[in-house]
């Protein structure tokens, strides 16, 4: 009896959790948030990834991450961001932190957020695994290599 016992408490039943794997085309995202990425690109930022939080979230719909080798970077990522799209689009950050201490800079535009870390920063938060059921966007072939 008691080896029937110990026999089905050790069969349990595995569970497989299916974490979707939909991806976004960048041509379906807005050129705001089409803008900041191209910007990120253009400074150099590496490991850059979209997340489509529209169907998870509501209080944005895309976080774009990014990272810069050390702080003066990061703050020339954001500030390309939010220079061009100021220039180009007239938006405006609705709210800008961190950009003193260049470690994790965040741009709030309200529809979509842009975080640029430094490299120990971007490791620590780790922003792709706390929101691991968001859609990716695919990112254009030039931003890939980075």
């Amino acid at each position: 009896m008691m080896e029937e016992i110990q026999e089905k408490s050790l069969q349990r039943e595995s569970i497989k959790i299916d974490i979707s794997q939909a991806v976004t085309p960048f041509s379906e995202i807005d050129e705001a948030v089409q803008l900041a990425i191209m910007c990120a690109g253009e400074k150099k930022a590496v490991n850059i990834r979209v997340l489509d939080l529209r169907e998870i979230a509501s209080f944005t719909e895309f976080f774009i991450i990014a990272t810069g080798a050390n702080q003066r970077q990061v703050q020339a990522i954001t500030d390309e961001i939010n220079e061009q799209l100021k220039k180009q689009l007239s938006s405006r950050a609705i709210r800008i932190e961190g950009y003193a201490t260049g470690e994790w800079v965040l741009l709030d535009y309200g529809d979509f957020i842009v975080h640029v870390f430094d490299k120990d920063a971007r490791e620590f938060y780790d922003l792709e695994r706390l929101w691991l059921d968001a859609k990716s966007v695919a990112l254009p072939k030039e931003l890939l290599n980075n």
